[in-house]
């Protein structure tokens, strides 16, 4: 009996790190599901000014190979007609492994032919951009990751997005990469608002019945 016990508490301490493995393990399977899920991309401001209330809650779209935020005027009362909602994931970014830091960032450019792109910030610009990998590897990008707990987008390991006016109800992505404001950038002019970037998932459609295939 003594023996018994003594090989029980001995075995204690594995038992106790193969759970802690199993519970790790899992965590990590339910992180790769939430960053390889296609979702859509929304503007948060909490600036108290009309420029914050004007883009809170706007979609990003992606239009002319750059991010802007969808949003009603009076030339596009349903939105621009070339603008393609942002629908998109995390993906490795070929030759590149920033380990816990994040990965690459993809978005469909096109529903036919389905077609993705990477998202990138224009070293030069601060623009925050979609192309081919020829077009994004000469710039900023990445790593993309997501804060640990609302799971905001992140680059480079924190968020320096901001909104920028180009005219009424047009608005473009920027980052501040510099965290000045975009200070020699943009014209001090220009109106801008820091924003923050949310995920959220898509809309599932009614799966069809086998019966329904022909």
């Amino acid at each position: 009996m003594v023996l018994g016990i003594l090989t029980a508490i001995a075995a204690c301490p594995a038992i106790i790190g193969t759970t802690e493995a199993v519970r790790q393990g899992q965590k990590q399977s339910a992180k790769e599901r939430h960053r390889g899920l296609k979702t859509k991309l929304f503007v948060g401001c909490s600036t108290a000014s009309r420029n914050g209330k004007e883009v809170d809650g706007s979609e990003v779209v992606l239009s002319d190979n750059k991010l802007y935020l969808a949003m009603p005027s009076e030339a596009f009362p349903d939105g621009c007609e070339d603008d393609h909602p942002f629908a998109g994931y995390f993906l490795p970014y070929p030759d590149q492994d920033w380990g816990r830091a994040g990965e690459g960032f993809v978005s469909t450019i096109s529903d036919e032919p389905p077609q993705l792109n990477w998202i990138y910030v224009d070293e030069d610009t601060h623009e925050v951009k979609y192309g081919d990998r020829a077009q994004s590897e000469p710039h900023v990008i990445g790593p993309w990751d997501v804060t640990k707990i609302d799971k905001r987008v992140t680059l480079e390991g924190w968020e320096g997005f901001m909104a920028v006016r180009y005219g009424p109800k047009e608005w473009a992505l920027y980052f501040d990469r510099d965290d000045n404001g975009l200070k020699g950038i943009l014209d001090d002019e220009m109106k801008k608002v820091e924003v923050v970037l949310v995920r959220r998932e898509m809309k599932q459609a009614k799966p069809q019945d086998d019966d329904d295939e022909t």
